[in-house]
């Protein structure tokens, strides 16, 4: 019987070190933005819900904003209109909430216009495009490179931002 107990008392001291010895899993890894905005560029399923699982598991305060985009993405890829509108309402709710709680975000302001520009006209998500578009031009030296990075990129396939708007 004590074999038993020194038995069990082992299998659990290998496995927590081999699990702390274990790769990342993808609710371990570190959110990055630029990371981020490369799976909302590419917008592959199984990338943005590996997205959506790393920013769930940060510890960033405003992890709202980055997952209702992530969200509303993922709307346009999946397949039957009742599971695209479902994401597409969840992810609004989530980053329409993020910019209420703050509206000075101006990436968040971003992100929303990159969705609205491209959402079918159904939704009706389109009443913010021009007061965003003035926020990012005006906030755009202050944002970090990697934003940045992403909006020179957006600006390439978007009839909204231009790249000499900056």
């Amino acid at each position: 019987m004590e074999n038993v107990f020194k038995l069990k008392a082992i299998l659990t001291i290998v496995l927590l070190v081999s699990i702390s010895f274990a790769k990342p899993g993808y609710a371990q890894q570190k959110f990055e933005k630029a990371a981020f905005y490369e799976v909302m560029d590419t917008g592959d399923v199984a990338a943005l819900d590996n997205q959506i699982e790393i920013v769930k598991a940060s510890s960033l305060t405003n992890k709202e904003g980055y997952e209702g985009a992530l969200l509303m993405r993922k709307a346009g890829k999946v397949r039957g209109p009742k599971k695209k509108l479902g994401f597409f309402k969840e992810g609004r709710i989530k980053l329409e909430t993020a910019i209420l709680a703050d509206a000075d975000n101006t990436e968040f302001r971003f992100l929303r216009l990159a969705i609205e520009e491209n959402a079918p006209k159904i939704v009706k998500y389109r009443n913010d495009i021009e007061k965003d578009k003035l926020v990012i031009q005006k906030n755009f030296k202050t944002l970090p490179q990697s934003v940045q990075h992403a909006i020179i990129n957006y600006c390439k396939k978007s009839k909204v931002l231009h790249a000499e708007d900056f």
